[in-house]
C-alpha cells in the first residue's frame, strides 16, 4: 500500500477506507460519506467523482468518465479530481490501493 503523503497522479487507484462508504439519503436527496463516528455531506461534484471510486479504476479513468458527462477541459477535471481525492485521503476516507 502506498503512503497517503505521496502525491496523487492519474495512475493512482483509490478505494474507500474500511468502514467508510458513499450513501444516498433519499429523504434529503443528497449523497453523503458514512465513516466510523463521522459523516460528510458530498456536494454534487464530489458525489459524481466518488461514485466512480471502486478500487480498480485509476484517477485518469475516473476523469475520462467525467469528461463524457460534463463540459469541462481535461486539465480542469484532472486538477479537481486529484485535489478532492487527496483531501479525502488526508481525512482517511479514501486509501490508495
Amino acid at each position: 500500500m502506498t503512503e497517503t503523503s505521496e502525491p496523487f497522479s492519474e495512475e493512482t487507484v483509490l478505494r474507500f477506507a474500511r468502514g467508510t462508504r458513499l450513501q444516498y439519503d433519499r429523504v434529503r436527496e443528497q449523497w453523503f460519506i458514512q465513516a466510523p463516528e463521522r459523516a460528510f455531506i458530498a456536494d454534487p461534484s464530489a458525489a459524481e467523482i466518488l461514485q466512480l471510486i471502486d478500487g480498480k479504476r485509476t484517477l485518469g479513468t475516473v476523469t475520462d468518465k467525467l469528461l463524457q458527462k460534463f463540459s469541462a477541459t481535461r486539465d480542469v477535471l484532472v486538477h479537481d479530481v486529484l485535489h478532492m481525492t487527496r483531501e479525502l485521503a488526508d481525512k482517511q476516507v479514501l486509501q490508495v490501493v
